[in-house]
């Protein structure tokens, strides 16, 4: 990959990273419940969702996901299902008191995994990046050695942040209402990722 071509790559995984979606919305509802230290564990499921996402894509499988209408159609119903199905919960639980209790890592990590895989996003970015960014006449996995360190630094300092304002938010002594519409619009979110979700088409390749 060129240099040209890298910063290019980068400009694009720093715009596909911090555009708020299921993600960083889940994330800044655990820095918000949980604290920053304890929701760092959902960054790390992040991470493990973007390094698998990453090497599937240079393996072809994203690619073979798009030619599979039916397997993304239900693949992208299911998913939908648990963003709307979260968002409802939050919407109804949005006006009792945060549960300030221990939550095991492997709960934060197990749910933010699961919305990093269900969402749309990373299946139809990804193949974006596969599609746009790399070299077509040099060998994919020479050139993983700089695109995946690059989208998982990236990565890593986006949802951070994300997390950070969540915690931030949570420290702070809102008013109870405040709260309550806060959690309330990130519910909302949820809900509103849920049913786009559902609506999106199943990517085109270009031939």
């Amino acid at each position: 990959m060129s240099l040209e071509g890298w910063i290019m790559f980068a400009l694009f995984w720093v715009v596909f990273v911090s555009t708020p979606g299921p993600n960083a919305v889940n994330c800044v509802q655990n820095g918000m419940a949980h604290g920053f230290k304890t929701s760092l564990w959902g960054v790390l499921a992040i991470l493990t969702q973007a390094t698998l996402f990453l090497l599937l894509s240079a393996a072809g499988v994203t690619a073979l996901l798009a030619q599979a209408p039916e397997a993304f159609f239900w693949g992208k119903l299911i998913g939908a299902g648990v963003l709307v199905f979260l968002g409802i919960k939050g919407l109804l639980n949005a006006h009792k008191p945060v549960p300030h209790r221990n939550v095991s890592a492997r709960t934060i990590y197990g749910r933010s995994f699961l919305i990093a895989t269900i969402n749309v996003k990373s299946v139809t970015g990804y193949f974006a990046a596969f599609t746009q960014f790399v070299q077509p006449d040099v060998p994919v996995w020479s050139q993983m050695w700089v695109i995946m360190p690059t989208a998982l630094i990236i990565t890593t300092i986006s949802y951070t942040s994300f997390t950070a304002i969540g915690a931030g938010l949570g420290r702070a002594a809102m008013g109870a209402v405040l709260n309550v519409w806060v959690r309330r619009i990130m519910a909302s979110c949820f809900i509103i990722y849920g049913l786009l979700l559902g609506g999106t088409s199943t990517p085109v390749i270009s031939q």
